[in-house]
């Protein structure tokens, strides 16, 4: 694999709005919070994470062909394991069904960065370190908040066995020290 750099730049040139290259960091910071917490590589789950939406505005993000345009980009430049999880993160595309830990994980952890996201912009200074593991769980379950984030997305965590609880925990973690970098 190439540098983190290497990535930041190949992402960069693919995606342009910033929302959706601060979503891939962030996405990023998740995965490679996971891996550790599998003992799985950080660098490639980071990676995957970084890189999971690269063809995002190549797609106008059209559902049947999102992630798998960015699955066949990356084909050389990642483990056959990344691509796949990409490839997989979008279901509708692919029309199977996740079945790994690393899958479900790239689409629970890249899920759940957008209702963190959501709920710290309803606090008064709008920043990640405002926010809550409760506040975030409570929100999972208010349907009209943050609609477009899909909540049993975010709950394939327990596919893998982490309960939501520590799942909003370890991914709120990962995102607090690069809130700065994120806007948060």
């Amino acid at each position: 694999m190439k540098t983190r750099e290497y990535y930041i730049e190949l992402l960069s040139k693919h995606v342009s709005n910033p929302k959706m290259i601060a979503h891939c960091i962030a996405s990023e910071a998740v995965l490679k919070a996971l891996a550790r917490k599998f003992g799985e590589d950080e660098d490639i789950w980071g990676i995957a994470g970084l890189l999971h939406d690269i063809d995002v505005e190549i797609t106008n993000g059209d559902s049947k062909k999102h992630a798998l345009v960015g699955a066949e980009m990356l084909t050389n430049e990642l483990p056959p394991e990344a691509v796949d999880a990409i490839r997989m993160h979008n279901e509708f595309a692919t029309g199977q069904q996740r079945t790994t830990r690393f899958q479900h994980a790239l689409a629970a952890g890249e899920t759940i960065t957008g209702l963190i996201f959501a709920t710290a912009m309803v606090y008064p200074d709008k920043k990640i370190e405002s926010v809550k593991v409760k506040s975030i769980t409570k929100r999972m379950k208010e349907k009209m908040f943050a609609a477009s984030v899909n909540r049993e997305t975010i709950m394939e965590c327990e596919k893998i066995g982490i309960p939501i609880n520590e799942f909003a925990e370890i991914s709120l973690a990962a995102l607090l020290p690069i809130a700065a970098e994120l806007g948060f």
